[in-house]
């Protein structure tokens, strides 16, 4: 099997050793290949929208980084009906999107949240 190296932030690594204590993985490796396989199941299943829909985006980020929402959230005013914005903990906000609309758009939006660095978790549940 390659071996890929990967470089990790301290918060994000002790997370990994957590997990991987708390569900019984074998070791990092396993967890993050479990992970990939994950998002790429994910990513799969958006893949295969299309045509008109309605769902519902979950996006956590920390508060310094609330312009890139605001700038992603303009360019998509077409398919978003309502939004929700809540403070967390530890200077975290949550912005919940009511969206409505051409999958295709949707699924730009859904990309740009998640490939944003600034983003640190993003969900979209489709009705």
């Amino acid at each position: 099997m390659p071996i890929v190296s990967i470089s990790l932030n301290d918060q994000l690594l002790k997370e990994i050793d957590d997990t991987q204590r708390k569900f019984g993985f074998s070791g990092r490796s396993e967890i993050i290949r479990t992970g990939i396989r994950m998002l790429n199941e994910d990513y799969k299943q958006k893949e295969d929208l299309s045509g008109d829909m309605d769902g519902v985006f979950l996006v956590v980020h920390n508060q310094n980084v609330e312009d890139t929402v605001t700038e992603i959230k303009h360019k998509f005013d077409d398919v978003i009906t309502t939004h929700i914005h809540s403070h967390l903990r530890e200077k975290k906000c949550l912005e919940i999107f009511i969206i409505k609309g051409e999958a295709k758009r949707i699924k730009k939006l859904l990309n740009l949240f998640q490939t944003s660095k600034n983003i640190n978790y993003v969900k979209l549940i489709v009705a």
